[in-house]
Order: C-alpha cells, then sequence, then structure tokens
C-alpha cells in the first residue's frame, strides 16, 4: 500500500508529465546536502523507485525528496517488462523523468543511459505510428536465440535505423514520442549529463570509463583520477555534440554511436561493460566499444556506474559464486589482478582503480533488499 508520501510523489509526477518538458535550476541558496545517495537504474515503475526512496526516508510529506538529500540517478529510465505493460511502462517513466527534472538540478542529478540516449538514438526517426508498425512486426519475428534470420535480414531492409529486431520488440520496447521530446529538452538544457563528480576522486556515470576513453576527451593520464576533471571533459564532450546536432540520430564521435542494420549493435561509455572473457579479447581493444578489460580502469578513481546486474558481472568477468539482486557489488583492480565482490570495498590503495555497482535489478530485487550508495560514507545507504 502507497504511503501518503508516495502517492504524494506520485500526483507530482503526473502533474510534471502532463507539462511541456521543463527543469528547475539550480537552487541560488541551496541547503546542505547533508545526505547525498546514488540509485542504481530505475527501469521499474515508478511506484516502486519512490517506494525505495520512502524507505530510506528520502521523500517529504509533499512528495519531494527533502532537501537535505541529493539524489543521483545514474541513468536508463526507460523500458522494462513484458509487451501487455509497454503503455504503463511508458507512462511510468516518463512520469519518473518529469518528477527527477522537477526538482532543482542541484539537487537531482539525472544522468544519461544507452536506453535514454537510445531515444535520440537507435529511435529518433521514428514517430509512434512508424514505431508501432515496426514493433508489431519485431514481436511476430523475434524468439531469442531463435529468431529466424530470414525474417529478421527482411525486418532490418525495412528499418535500417536499428540494428535487431530484438530492440524493437525488447530492448528499446516502450518507446513513445514523447519521450523523446523530453530526452532531447534536457540535453539541450544541459540537465541530462554523462558524468558527476561525487567527490575528488569519485566519479558517478553510467557504465564506466577507461584510460583510453579519456584520452579521447583529452584527460592525460596524470588527471585520470581527478573526478571533476574527467567529468567535466566528459561533459563538455557531451554539450560540443548536442550543439552540433540538427536533429536525427545523436553522435558522440568515438565515444557513443547508436546502433543501426549497417553498424550493429549501439557502442560506447553508454553501453560498455567490463569483461575477462577470452572470446571478447578483439572487442576490449575497439573504441566506441561494447565490452572493456578492467583493468584498462584509471587508477586511482573510483567510478559509481549501473548498467551491469550481478549475473551478467559474473558471465563476463568469467566468476562464479552466489548471484544476489539489491545489493551493492565492487571491483577493484592494480592493473593486472582484478577482484569482484558483493558489497563495496573494505579499502584500496592510490595505484588501484575501483567500480561500484548500483544496478541491483529494481524491478525484480526485494524492496527491502535494495540498496542505495552512500556517497559521502561510500557504503550501503542506511535508511534513516
Amino acid at each position: 500500500m502507497n504511503s501518503p508520501r508516495i502517492q504524494a510523489a506520485l500526483d507530482n509526477a503526473a502533474a510534471a508529465a502532463a507539462r511541456a518538458p521543463h527543469s528547475t535550476p539550480p537552487e541560488s541558496s541551496p541547503p546542505e546536502r547533508r545526505i547525498r545517495v546514488a540509485i542504481g537504474d530505475p527501469q521499474a515503475d515508478i511506484t516502486r523507485f519512490l517506494g525505495i526512496l520512502d524507505r530510506h526516508g528520502l521523500l517529504t510529506e509533499r512528495g519531494w525528496l527533502a532537501p537535505e538529500v541529493q539524489l543521483v540517478s545514474v541513468g536508463d529510465h526507460f523500458d522494462w517488462g513484458k509487451a501487455h505493460e509497454r503503455d504503463a511502462v511508458a507512462r511510468s517513466a516518463l512520469r519518473l523523468v518529469a518528477w527527477l527534472a522537477a526538482h532543482p538540478a542541484d539537487q537531482a542529478i539525472i544522468l544519461a543511459g544507452n536506453h535514454d540516449l537510445g531515444r535520440v538514438g537507435e529511435l529518433a526517426d521514428f514517430t509512434d505510428a512508424t514505431f508501432a508498425q515496426a514493433q508489431e512486426e519485431a514481436d511476430r519475428i523475434y524468439d531469442g536465440d531463435d529468431t529466424d534470420e530470414a525474417r529478421e535480414r527482411t525486418f532490418l531492409d525495412r528499418f535500417p535505423q536499428v540494428p535487431t529486431v530484438e530492440l524493437v520488440a525488447r530492448d528499446f520496447s516502450a518507446f513513445r514520442e514523447e519521450q523523446r521530446t523530453w530526452i532531447t529538452y534536457l540535453l539541450r538544457t544541459r540537465r541530462l549529463r554523462v558524468a558527476y563528480a561525487a567527490g575528488p576522486d569519485l566519479l558517478v556515470l553510467h557504465a564506466g570509463v577507461t584510460r583510453e576513453d579519456l584520452g579521447v576527451v583529452g584527460v592525460p593520464q596524470e588527471r585520470q583520477a581527478d573526478a571533476r576533471t574527467v567529468a567535466d571533459a566528459l561533459n563538455q564532450a557531451l554539450d560540443a555534440a548536442v550543439s552540433a546536432w540538427q536533429g536525427g540520430r545523436l553522435v558522440m564521435p568515438a565515444l557513443h554511436v547508436p546502433g543501426s542494420a549497417d553498424f550493429g549493435e549501439g557502442r560506447g561509455i553508454f553501453y560498455q561493460r567490463p569483461s575477462l572473457r577470452p572470446d571478447e579479447g578483439e572487442r576490449t581493444r575497439l573504441t566506441p566499444r561494447r565490452r572493456f578489460d578492467p583493468r584498462r580502469l584509471p587508477a586511482g578513481l573510483t567510478q559509481v556506474v549501473g548498467h551491469t546486474r550481478d549475473k551478467r558481472s559474473r558471465d563476463l568477468l568469467c566468476l562464479p559464486g552466489e548471484i544476489r539482486d539489491g545489493v551493492l557489488r565492487h571491483l577493484v583492480t592494480d592493473g593486472a589482478r582484478v577482484a569482484y565482490a558483493h558489497g563495496t570495498p573494505k579499502g584500496t590503495g592510490p595505484g588501484e582503480a575501483v567500480l561500484i555497482f548500483t544496478d541491483g535489478g529494481m524491478r525484480e530485487a526485494p524492496l527491502e533488499a535494495y540498496e542505495l550508495f552512500d556517497l559521502d560514507t561510500r557504503t550501503a545507504a542506511r535508511p534513516r
């Protein structure tokens, strides 16, 4: 049952989404943000998202974040659920984005994920009508690993702006034009960001960056442990791409390229995941890419990321062990050794690079088990 706080927040979200896209600027005299937390991929119903915040004591009776709270959402606000849920999912996701954007920009930090940028990438040329047509056909063809290749090829000949039939049937399944309108607005007003520096060596972003990625944006190796320098360089690269963007597909050269039938699946810093699988060695050396070697992470920098759940992490890192949703996880490397475990690291050395994974499968994890990352203690946030 919804608490009054959650219901008030739902009402606020519905009202915000009913308006034209908008964003609340930073407060001129903000209160002290004594509670700073990052939340993993919100690919779940807005009621569940708000329930997690409420359980942690972060909502006011009026349905907003408490004034002393700063929330960083790590990206991927769209697409989940089954085919019959698509309309509800589309409505829920838009309301969540609108609710976040209605907060001051220095209180609710909205980071971009591959699903968010997909609205101005692979889906940039679709209308509601043409997407519905493509999705109806994709639903008839898509059958997981057993999808008929000949039928998929015919589909891609008709819809070359997407790389696979799966993307339309499953991956970006809850697309609506109004989502693209909001994402475009948030990009143009610089409210949707690539990265956020939460501390001198603490960076929050969707999927993580390597030394090579930072070289692309001109960050020298001796500055790659400086979170502010890294965040500024990545955000400036996005702003430059948006300034040059005249509509259609948004591309960040060498950092983010949407997928298509000719190019294949989307690649870059919003898609990539750490992998030690021998069969993906070549893929980890490409830029932009879908996999990266975690031993190429910048030493001395802790990156707080979403994008990858425990099961996928263990598969790509070739690690056995208990799979759990909801919990924070970490990867630590000194450039040679790679360690991965549940929880947050107890301590790291100056020559080590760290990833903190916050994507706990919000839709499937028990509400009481879903952990937020405290950006000050660098551990799981304690409910107030």
